[in-house]
């Protein structure tokens, strides 16, 4: 994996992090107001260290329907607890007993009848709370970082979990891109599809980050106006610095595709380069019939606060909106150790 550049704020702190899965809490934010009826059951549910595909199973199971009748509107972290919504479709049908039915790790917190399917991206973002254990460094530094992060966000990267277990999705999509092997369904052509996108706007974000331009206008920029999917081009002026001062707008980076670059000027060459740097990446996201779009490169954290559970035990709690990651704000802290990813004693 790519080496990730920081911002000129980070913090170089260290600790553990995920040593339970208490420690890492992520709450759905929904966003749809349940109808009360319809042919859907909306169900909300609790899940200790069980994956969101693997819920869904059971749902439709115990429901006895197809797995595609059951959907959700993100996925979230298995080695954490967390909660959110499915839907269920069951027309004309009432909706079984699950709990008895489920794992003691899988709660039942609230159902209520929808008349539409969830969708992926039906929801206003994710609420985190996360313990950091055997912390060591600077806490004055600390402070000084989370402050920053409060003005002005962090650099909008996408998570290592989007690359697969040693990056073998970058891997699966450069054999298939080179004509060496074929995705078995369409939910692996997708992933790989998304790998290969999420790096090469890694790489394109992280070239900002050094450049100290991952949150201010720069001439040739396409801009994305805050809250929205709408982006735009227009030559720099006072105007649109002050816009993206005030985060109403933000600068963006290539999700790549086929089709022109809507960037100008030095900022279209940065991105341009990367066919030299990801040759087959980008040839292989171009002829599967991915467009360029859009990607903001830097996201506001929401209600970020901290405390000290002990000397060397820190809470972090916060929001970000749908697509965004938390170890994009863990990035900037300083360097943790993911207790999920070390080896065990046998």
């Amino acid at each position: 994996m790519m080496d990730l550049q920081r911002t000129a704020n980070a913090a170089n702190f260290r600790g553990d992090i995920r040593t339970t899965h208490a420690d890492f809490q992520v709450d759905e934010i929904p966003d749809f107001e349940p109808s009360g009826e319809g042919e859907h059951v909306c169900v909300k549910i609790r899940k200790d260290g069980q994956n969101t595909e693997w819920t869904g199973r059971q749902l439709a199971d115990i429901a006895g329907i197809a797995r595609r009748d059951v959907s959700y509107a993100g996925l979230k972290d298995r080695h954490a607890i967390t909660t959110q919504w499915y839907s269920v479709w069951l027309p004309g049908k009432e909706a079984p007993d699950w709990q008895p039915q489920l794992p003691e790790s899988i709660q039942i917190i609230e159902q209520v009848r929808h008349n539409r399917k969830l969708r992926i991206g039906t929801l206003k973002g994710n609420r985190f709370k996360l313990v950091i254990r055997n912390c060591e460094g600077d806490k004055t530094q600390l402070e000084s970082c989370l402050a920053a992060i409060r003005k002005d966000g962090v650099p909008n990267y996408f998570g290592v979990q989007r690359f697969g277990h040693d990056q073998q999705n970058i891997v699966r999509a450069t054999s298939w891109f080179e004509g060496h092997s074929k995705p078995k369904a369409s939910k692996q052509r997708g992933m790989y599809l998304s790998a290969a996108r999420s790096l090469i706007y890694n790489h394109c974000l992280s070239q900002r980050v050094a450049q100290g331009q991952w949150s201010s206008a720069v001439d040739g920029d396409v801009f994305k106006l805050d809250g929205t999917n709408s982006c735009f081009y227009e030559p720099l002026n006072d105007t649109l610095i002050q816009r993206v001062t005030e985060l109403d707008l933000h600068p963006t980076g290539p999700l790549w595709g086929a089709g022109e670059l809507v960037s100008q000027g030095e900022v279209a060459a940065l991105e341009s380069s990367m066919t030299e740097v990801f040759p087959v990446l980008c040839a292989g996201l171009e002829k599967h019939g991915l467009k360029q779009e859009r990607r903001s490169l830097r996201v506001m954290v929401g209600e970020l606060e901290h405390q000290w559970l002990s000397d060397d035990c820190l809470e972090l709690s916060f929001s970000l909106p749908p697509g965004s990651y938390a170890t994009s704000v863990l990035q900037e802290l300083g360097e943790f150790r993911d207790a999920t990813e070390l080896p065990t004693e046998t």
